[in-house]
């Protein structure tokens, strides 16, 4: 049981730092949306800005179920 509950203490702590990982992907490539010029660019900056927040809202639903089960663990 403790074995379990330490393996989702870790998943948390992966998912977090993940996350604020994705945070900064995102703040980078809002950047580099906010200084393209070319129009190729641009569209590739949306897609990029895209992608980023589909993986962030994944990430968010799978911090949520970790916690979830860590709380029912308790």
């Amino acid at each position: 049981m403790k074995k379990k509950k330490d393996n989702l203490l870790l998943a948390r702590e992966e998912l977090l730092n993940e996350i604020e990982e994705i945070k900064q992907s995102l703040a980078t490539a809002h950047s580099h949306f906010d200084t393209a010029c070319d129009p190729d660019l641009v569209d590739s900056c949306i897609y990029e800005v895209n992608a980023i927040q589909y993986r962030y809202k994944y990430l968010l639903k799978e911090i949520r179920k970790v916690e979830s089960l860590t709380k029912s663990r308790a």
